[in-house]
């Protein structure tokens, strides 16, 4: 009975312990050699009775079948360890051959990537992780520069030259600022008018109207910057329409301290007829001079959505003289609509107003919308045609550019 009892102390002590501590496998091996010296000191109390025996092939089999289990444990996890292994070689290899693959990738994004269930989810995963990867590394760039130029920056303002430049800069602005504003001031006492007509909300839709408003406001900064600004009058303006919600937009807290006039009435009633004049594309007499004792009127408005002849009809109902800039007379017009925006009309107006030079002020048209200034007489003109007509065109389609040419002469003289 001691003999046996020593044997078993060997066994537990000798073959378990140490294979425990070598695979680390502590939670089912030692709970096991407790219960076995616990019962070996049972038995050791009762070993005074000889009618009981112990059962040694009992514990062989709880001990083979410990030392299996923890045998396919430790084969379970050596077999996932190198599938993780390859795997991440095999990345490797692909990211080295030119692959969407991402460089550092973490063990579960590896084991997610191994159970994919098909070859085209595995290849959208790694691009997924290839593209989030890049999106940080783009970031992280983009932050390192931002903060380097601020550290350049702080830099540059720390010298005391550039203080003084900076603050000199700041002077000359706001001295500008100033007399942009004084000379406001004064066109609003002295100045001519010119009238926005605002009545054209209902024929927009809201982008429509947010791109008129865009125009006016540029128009508004280029009369304030001139030299003889114009007094802007904005009429027929309704509160809380659309138009003054996208002003607000535009100007926030400086929409009242703008040096305009706003006002709900019609231009009929703050001005007198016989001096008011609608400038739209559609008109039949052309504008020869600029008119310095008249008051020109511009729809506020974008051409593309009206239809054609929308503004010289409110014009005539309202009993108006009607004007259109002398565009074809000046310019070699190509095909398509004469309509301007807003703030190339508030250009081609203050230059007129500066200059009285048509050449100079239609400069801001478009170059898309002409070939080329009008710069010979309509003789000279009409035997470049011709010369044209004979060295391309040929005898039959001469005389339909003669013709042309004929039919193009009248027009000129007859404006």
């Amino acid at each position: 009975m001691q003999s046996a009892n020593v044997l078993l102390k060997k066994i537990i002590r000798s073959p378990v312990l140490p294979f425990a501590a070598q695979h680390g496998m502590k939670k089912d091996l030692f709970p096991l050699s407790r219960t076995l010296s616990l019962s070996l000191c049972l038995k050791q109390d009762n070993s005074c009775d000889p009618s009981e025996k112990l059962d040694l092939d009992g514990w062989k089999k709880v001990m083979k079948s410990g030392l299996q289990e923890v045998v396919s444990e430790t084969g379970s996890d050596r077999k996932e360890l190198s599938t993780l292994a390859a795997a991440r070689e095999i990345l490797e290899m692909w990211r080295l051959v030119g692959r969407s693959v991402p460089e550092n990738i973490s063990e579960e994004q590896l084991k997610t990537y191994i159970e994919c269930p098909s070859k085209s989810a595995k290849k959208k995963y790694l691009k997924y992780l290839y593209l989030k990867e890049l999106y940080k590394r783009n970031d992280k760039r983009k932050t390192d520069e931002k903060r380097e130029r601020k550290l350049e920056t702080q830099e540059e303002a720390s010298k005391p030259d550039e203080t003084k430049r900076n603050s000199l800069v700041c002077l000359w602005a706001n001295a500008m600022d100033r007399a942009y504003s004084w000379r406001v001031a004064q066109s609003m006492i002295f100045g001519q008018p010119l009238v926005f007509d605002m009545s054209y909300e209902k024929d927009m839709s809201v982008r429509e109207v947010a791109n008129a408003v865009r125009q006016l406001v540029l128009s508004e900064s280029c009369n304030r910057r001139s030299v003889d600004p114009f007094h802007i009058h904005f009429c027929n303006f309704k509160d809380n329409s659309l138009y003054h919600k996208e002003f607000i937009k535009h100007y926030r807290e400086a929409w009242g301290k703008l040096l305009i006039t706003v006002t709900d009435q019609c231009y009929t009633d703050v001005f007198p007829k016989d001096k008011l004049i609608y400038l739209t594309a559609d008109s039949p007499k052309v504008m020869k001079t600029f008119d310095h004792d008249k008051i020109y009127i511009v729809g506020s408005m974008v051409d593309k959505s009206i239809k054609t002849g929308c503004s010289l009809a409110r014009a005539k109902r309202l009993g108006l003289e009607t004007a259109a800039l002398p565009l074809e007379k000046y310019l070699l017009w190509n095909s398509g609509a004469k309509n301007l925006t807003l703030d190339q009309m508030m250009h081609i107006l203050l230059t007129l107003k500066d200059t009285a030079d048509w050449k100079k002020a239609l400069e801001f048209v478009p170059k898309r919308k002409y070939c080329g200034f009008v710069n010979k007489p309509v003789d000279e003109l009409k035997k470049t045609l011709n010369l044209i007509n004979t060295l391309k065109l040929g005898k039959r389609q001469e005389e339909i550019r003669k013709q042309f040419a004929k039919n193009y002469s009248k027009k000129l003289t007859h404006k």
